[in-house]
């Protein structure tokens, strides 16, 4: 069988495990993309499965271990958060690279049980948090990068109409891992204090969160606050992310797929003036704002998350380098959502 460290630059030789909602993506993707083959799909629902590779071509496979024996070098797992353990680990004991979709694992002792066991086989694995790849973030994380903002406080609103999908889990796992995920990237380290409230509407698993992270300082000596909020009772779908500093503030939207970015353009000389007059108590109510400061577009690329997600698998795959979200992330993701539950239960929410 060919695997992930010796698949050079042949077609490869990829399949989906759960082809749902977003598994039936990954088919897709797999079977249109240069340089692959979709070998087929594992679905517990057989009816699912064979429409899929009637549409897509390939197999149904009704186990895991059929799909190895036919040879694969790639698989996606895009089955319910509390099966990932188990489909993942017969896969990367036979050598096989895995996308395992967001998040990880249900807690912590599984997500740590399965980064150990990619850590042990040496098979790559890549944790399916798409977010990251979204041209809207790839924008503010470029900002971020070069030193444009050295954001003080972030705020993120992550809210939904109820699908009824996911709900195996809370909305922390379901839909505010996400942006846990996109925090600890910026951040780069995870946070030091967690308050966090939470309510229960539909299920037993909170439906609605805030979260207020504190981040450590960084070499700059800057601490950064993050509040974040999702829920998947709301009216309808926004998500959105500001950044804030002392010169600078992005606000982004992921629906929209755009942004502004607002820099301050106020030398010392009128910014002193100006806080002298108000500390004086004089009306500043004449002061046009709006020519202290400079708005620009954010500068949001184009293209398919998923898909660029993706392709840096198949790239990582290829190369066998370290995939751009790897084991010890999601790992890192799931701990930090685990946390936010103990803090929010401890604050008194009545959760499972």
């Amino acid at each position: 069988m060919t695997t992930a460290a010796t698949a050079g630059t042949k077609t490869l030789r990829c399949a989906t495990v759960g082809v749902g909602k977003m598994g039936r993506h990954h088919a897709r993707l797999y079977a249109t993309t240069e340089g692959c083959e979709l070998v087929g799909v594992v679905d517990g629902n057989a009816d699912r499965a064979a429409k899929i590779v009637e549409e897509w071509g390939g197999r149904a496979f009704t186990s895991i271990e059929e799909l190895i024996a036919a040879g694969v070098d790639a698989v996606t797992v895009a089955t319910p958060t509390v099966t990932h353990r188990a489909i993942v680990e017969p896969l990367l004991k036979a050598g096989v690279a895995c996308l395992v979709e967001k998040p990880l694992a249900p807690d912590v002792a599984e997500a740590r049980a399965i980064a150990d066991l990619a850590k042990a086989t040496g098979a790559l694995l890549q944790v399916g948090h798409v977010v990251r790849y979204d041209p809207v973030m790839v924008a503010v994380r470029e900002l971020v990068a070069a030193g444009s903002i050295r954001p003080r406080f972030i705020e993120i609103d992550r809210v939904s109409p109820m699908t009824f999908r996911s709900v195996d889990v809370g909305v922390v796992l379901d839909m505010m891992i996400h942006d846990l995920d996109v925090l600890l990237a910026l951040m780069g380290a995870e946070p030091e204090e967690i308050h966090a409230n939470a309510v229960c509407v539909v299920g037993e698993a909170e439906d609605v969160c805030n979260a207020r992270l504190v981040f450590p300082a960084g070499a700059d000596g800057i601490r950064c606050t993050a509040n974040v909020t999702a829920s998947r009772l709301a009216l309808k779908t926004e998500r959105k992310i500001r950044l804030i500093s002392e010169d600078a503030y992005v606000s982004a939207d992921f629906v929209e797929k755009k942004g502004t970015v607002v820099r301050k353009t106020a030398n010392a000389s009128q910014l002193a003036d100006v806080r002298e007059r108000l500390r004086k108590g004089e009306d500043l109510s004449g002061v046009n704002y709006l020519e202290m400061i400079a708005m620009e577009p954010l500068p949001v690329g184009s293209g398919e998350p998923l898909k660029l997600q993706l392709l840096d698998f198949l790239d990582a795959v290829r190369t066998n380098r370290r995939p751009l979200v790897n084991a010890e992330d999601g790992f890192a993701a799931v701990r930090t959502a685990e946390r936010i539950v103990a803090a929010a239960k401890a604050a008194g929410a009545r959760m499972v």
